[in-house]
């Protein structure tokens, strides 16, 4: 499928992996694209592996199934690294994006010999700064915009901004933090 990029998220149950990925679909469609984003879930409860997965592409979509082999994977608990192969089928020119306070030394040798591009981010701490809680699926949502180019900066902004206003029309309070969360991820990227 040439023109389309494919992610694949890892995250627990409650840390909004499945928020972010149908976000990101969201918003690329809104900026002309052809969109998926889709869960897989083994046991439906908080706390729980969950695996998201996005296909963004310039030309219509035919195929329906999980990915397999995606260019970018997005790891909101890096806890996930030391029980799941976050990176099978990653390609060698992709990037994983990683959620995590600890240094490279540590989260390279988890990666199972991946020598692909890693990029870290402490999504806890950026949310923490903007939000005043842990909810890492804002600045992991624009990490993974920033690593895939899968969209201009100015056009997600502008379209999470929109969706923002119509998600939290009876929590406008939230949607200044929740850009600030955009905001610094794109920063820290």
């Amino acid at each position: 499928m040439k023109n389309t990029v494919e992610i694949r998220w890892h995250g627990r149950g409650g840390q909004g992996a499945k928020t972010a990925a149908l976000l990101l679909a969201d918003v690329a469609f809104k900026t002309g694209k052809y969109v998926q984003g889709f869960p897989e879930y083994g046991p439906e409860r908080m706390g729980a592996p969950i695996t998201a997965y996005n296909r963004i592409s310039e030309d219509p979509i035919t195929v329906h199934s999980n990915i397999y082999e995606p260019r970018f994977v997005a790891v909101v608990d890096d806890s996930l690294l030391e029980s799941i192969d976050v990176t099978a089928g990653l390609a060698k020119d992709g990037a994983i994006i990683i959620n995590t306070a600890k240094p490279m030394e540590e989260i390279r040798p988890l990666l199972r010999g991946y020598e692909g591009q890693v990029t870290l981010i402490d999504a806890r701490a950026i949310s923490i700064e903007a939000l005043g809680k842990n909810f890492p699926n804002s600045p992991m949502l624009a990490a993974v915009v920033a690593v895939s180019g899968v969209m201009e900066k100015d056009a997600f902004l502008s379209e999470m901004r929109a969706s923002f206003l119509h998600k939290f029309a009876k929590k406008p309070e939230v949607i200044d933090g929740n850009m600030k969360a955009l905001e610094l991820a794109f920063d820290a990227v």
